[in-house]
């Protein structure tokens, strides 16, 4: 079996406990404006097209020579949007088979996404067992939304389980309890979002509900899961104290926090707002889809860790 992915990082630090490799899996089920690996949304390979780069129809053109749909030209126009203007949709004729890429003198066109079968994955992990043992770290599946590639994730997982390696995944819940169950039976840990806790306003950000998301996280509270919940702090968005608190509330409902040590239920990482993704955007020929609100006073990461503090939770600033 293989699975398609958009990256895979060496010595990650910000990807779960100790140095990890992390792959990062295509597709996902939200769509968060704000999302820092937009070529992880859609679940096909798509064509990426720095224009900087590009020596010109005119003086080059290799590409359009190339393209045997005659879609090459595409690339040098605006990407197109989904009705709902949420995910983009594939540029007008282009499959992404990458013959423009091999082509292109000036390396200005790549193409994201590739396969990796679940023992590619599982030497790659290999490389890096000395650091893992170390650092207590181990692999990581990340996006885009791991679940949602079920299959491939929970055979990479039980590849890796078997081999004695630690594994996290990177999660915003948003899946079947039933995928969510086998995965924690094979994996050591989750790295799961809290996105905002009122679903309509959840919806409204991310193009669906909270309510299976909350009740996965309680299963996983129950069970005993090794857990870290991470914030991301969205100005405009989550970043109020209202909301904040209910999540807190909503965690200590949970006994999150109140487990034994050992199991590591104490984790809220609050992750700051970035907008350092708008270059990917650019890349895949779209306007950055998020616009902090001006003049906007939401509680600082700081101070939306202590929220979490004042109720027991261990709570700290960045991943």
């Amino acid at each position: 079996m293989t699975g398609l992915l958009f990256d895979v990082r060496k010595y990650s630090i910000h990807d779960g406990p100790g140095i990890r490799t992390a792959f990062f899996l295509k597709g996902c089920p939200l769509s968060c404006p704000w999302c820092h690996n937009p070529e992880g949304l859609t679940s096909k390979a798509e064509l990426l097209f720095r224009p900087e780069r590009c020596l010109g129809p005119e003086d080059c053109g290799a590409c359009l020579e190339a393209c045997p749909r005659g879609a090459a030209e595409s690339g040098f126009l605006p990407a197109a949007k989904t009705p709902e203007g949420g995910n983009p949709a594939p540029r007008s004729g282009c499959v992404a088979c990458g013959l423009c890429v091999r082509v292109c003198p000036s390396e200005a066109r790549q193409i994201t996404g590739f396969r990796l079968s679940v023992e590619d994955v599982l030497r790659r992990a290999r490389e890096d067992e000395t650091f893992y043992d170390e650092s207590g770290g181990g692999v990581t599946f990340s996006g885009g939304e791991p679940l949602s590639q079920a299959g491939f994730l929970l055979e990479c997982l039980a590849a890796l389980k078997a081999a004695g390696i630690r594994t996290a995944v990177d999660t915003s819940g948003y899946a079947p309890e039933g995928i969510l169950e086998s995965a924690a039976a094979l994996t050591d840990h989750f790295l799961y979002d809290l996105k905002h806790m009122d679903s309509l306003e959840h919806e409204r950000w991310t193009g669906v509900p909270n309510d299976r998301i909350l009740e996965n996280l309680r299963f996983l509270i129950e069970r005993g899961s090794r857990v870290w919940i991470r914030i991301p702090l969205i100005p405009g968005v989550n970043d109020d104290e209202e909301n904040l608190s209910a999540a807190a509330r909503f965690l200590t409902s949970l006994g999150f926090g109140r487990r034994p040590v050992d199991l590591g239920n104490t984790v809220v990482q609050i992750l700051p707002y970035h907008g350092s993704a708008r270059r990917k955007y650019a890349l895949r020929g779209l306007e950055y889809p998020f616009q902090v609100p001006q003049n906007q006073n939401g509680t600082s990461p700081g101070k939306a860790a202590e929220l979490f503090r004042v109720r027991g939770l261990e709570a700290c600033v960045g991943g």
